[in-house]
């Protein structure tokens, strides 16, 4: 039986020392930690995302949820008037284990207020130079990317023309339900990703309207786009973030319009978190905020080829 770590001690040492220059870098700007519950009475209802259950015996009848993010919960404290937060902790999410995932992993998720999503990317940039020592960040739009890696405009290109994009490139892909941004994301995850941030870290900005999850939208050049980043370094997805959504109208119209792809996509139902929807009716401030991947940001400080080099225990070794 092997009970050994799956990370070297000498790795476990640098992993600490980095989690400490975060919990600096953040303490230097006024920017204070939080801990949220692991357990939620309601998960995300992103299609894209399956949150494992779990029970209590206190309340044998509901299901609980681990949290995939803390930002529900996190949320509802901006709503209280927090002020800026950060979460440095666990999250769960029933995913593949591998190179880059494991099921449970550890997320940092920070909220600035009076930030747009510009102001965000800019501490983002701070934070990748004082952890990761990088060169300063690079901005693409969507479209940008998309045209520069595939020659096409993503917000234009209709179903049809993707799906042969696609078709070119991998093949009859089964279980692939037809749709626009199915097929987006299988370009961009397939195609795009591995190319980006080689030199210096990457941004993608203006995210289809689409794909907006909980971000408020804006015009760009006559276009309406969300008001959506995601960050990478070396072909690897490290951050995804909003200038938050205020509107809980809108919210609640998002949730509906999740829950009905994944109807489409044949995932299973879950509920709406409610008390989400009253914080936001309650009066949320103006803000921006960011979930960033800690093992792979980890994984990259210390030129790891597989996130198991990172933590002390993986989920085959657990």
């Amino acid at each position: 039986m092997n009970w050994q770590p799956t990370a070297s001690t000498e790795n476990l040492k640098a992993r600490a020392a980095k989690l400490r220059e975060i919990r600096e870098f953040f303490h230097a700007r006024d920017v204070y930690e939080v801990e949220t519950p692991i357990m939620a009475s309601a998960p995300v209802t992103d299609p894209f995302l399956t949150a494992l259950e779990t029970k209590c015996s206190l309340y044998p009848a509901k299901t609980f949820y681990l949290q995939t993010s803390p930002e529900y919960a996190m949320k509802r404290l901006l709503a209280a008037g927090s002020g800026s937060i950060y979460s440095l902790g666990k999250a769960f999410r029933d995913d593949e284990c591998g190179s880059l995932h494991n099921p449970e992993f550890t997320l940092l998720e920070w909220y600035r207020i009076g930030f747009d999503d510009s102001q965000l990317i800019d501490e983002i940039d701070a934070l990748l130079q004082t952890i990761l020592k990088t060169k300063p960040l690079q901005r693409l739009s969507y479209k940008e990317a998309f045209e520069h890696y595939l020659g096409i405009n993503p917000h234009k290109a209709d179903m049809r023309l993707l799906q042969a994009i696609c078709l070119d490139r991998f093949g009859e892909i089964n279980g692939l339900v037809p749709n626009k941004d199915t097929y987006l994301q299988l370009l961009m995850s397939d195609v795009i990703e591995p190319q980006l941030g080689q030199e210096a870290p990457t941004v993608i900005t203006d995210f289809p309207v689409s794909q907006a999850a909980l971000a408020r939208t804006r015009t760009v050049d006559g276009l309406e786009v969300a008001a959506r980043f995601e960050v990478y370094v070396k072909g690897i997805e490290l951050a995804n973030g909003y200038h938050e959504l205020k509107d809980p109208a809108i919210q609640k119209q998002r949730f509906a319009a999740d829950l009905s792809k994944r109807v489409e996509e044949g995932k299973p139902q879950v509920p709406v978190d409610e008390k989400l929807l009253a914080a936001l009716e309650s009066g949320f401030p103006d803000c921006a905020g960011v979930a960033l991947g800690v093992d792979r940001l980890v994984m990259l400080a210390l030129k790891a080829d597989r996130i198991e080099d990172i933590l002390s225990f993986n989920l085959k070794n657990i």
